[in-house]
């Protein structure tokens, strides 16, 4: 009774106020209508292929890019500091610099999830809980909403596009984009992992079957904990490990 259903709910939300956060963590197994424009309402909607089929040709054609550049022999770190001690980066070190770009997508999936997509907004202001709800909030108000579970396109590379600006800023040109094309590999895996955990069926035991479990605890049980989704690594220092117990007890 505390939104109109049959009306797009983006810009209901934010009337909440301090009914938002707990209105927000009550799932429903139903669909959510965001936008009153359909055309905003169908790209904000994304099959879980859809990421796949546009990025992954992104990531083979920037990752041969990145290994053909650098060997070139061209790229050396520190080379803006000093010309003597410069480190020259040859082409064998792209695997290693491809796995150092999905070690750090990795802590900033966790980042993004626990201090962006968690944050609760101040229950007096409108329009950052119009902004929860449009970044992360409908997906914890409907977690079987399976046309909402991978990030759109559009949107995902404006995000892309800034932290590609950052590393071009921080590292050499090739070096910046080797890292990056290793973190857009970590993004895909974590968009595809993500639809996996929500509809996938995997075996009792597994890597997987853990994560699952995990997620569905995190979605249900701790929504103030448990923010890793590829992995539980990062949960572990930042100290949001949901409790084993709660495993212990379900089996």
């Amino acid at each position: 009774d505390l939104v109109d259903w049959q009306k797009p709910l983006l810009w209901q939300v934010g009337y909440l106020g301090e009914k938002y956060d707990e209105w927000v963590h009550q799932p429903v197994d139903r669909p959510i209508r965001l936008f009153h424009s359909d055309i905003l309402e169908y790209f904000s909607k994304t099959a879980w292929y859809v990421v796949f089929m546009v990025w992954a040709p992104v990531v083979l054609y920037l990752s041969w890019v990145s290994y053909t550049s650098l060997a070139q022999g061209n790229t050396r770190l520190f080379s803006s500091f000093t010309t003597e001690y410069s480190i020259p980066v040859h082409k064998y070190y792209f695997p290693f610099i491809f796995l150092l770009g999905m070690f750090l997508w990795s802590l900033l999936e966790y980042l993004i999830h626990r201090f962006v997509f968690h944050m609760k907004p101040p229950a007096s202001n409108y329009y950052l809980i119009t902004l929860h709800f449009l970044l992360h909030g409908q997906h914890h108000k409907s977690p079987f909403d399976s046309s909402r579970l991978v990030f759109p396109p559009v949107p995902a590379s404006l995000v892309m596009a800034f932290f590609y600006g950052i590393l071009q800023l921080m590292l050499p040109q090739v070096l910046g984009l080797s890292v990056f094309v290793g973190g857009l590999c970590g993004y895909v895996i974590y968009d595809m992992m993500h639809y996996y955990l929500h509809y996938g069926s995997p075996k009792k035991g597994t890597y997987l079957y853990g994560l699952k479990a995990y997620h569905v605890k995190h979605h249900f049980e701790h929504q103030k904990s448990g923010f890793g989704i590829s992995t539980r690594f990062w949960d572990h220092p930042f100290r949001t490990l949901i409790p084993e117990e709660t495993f212990e007890k379900e089996d």
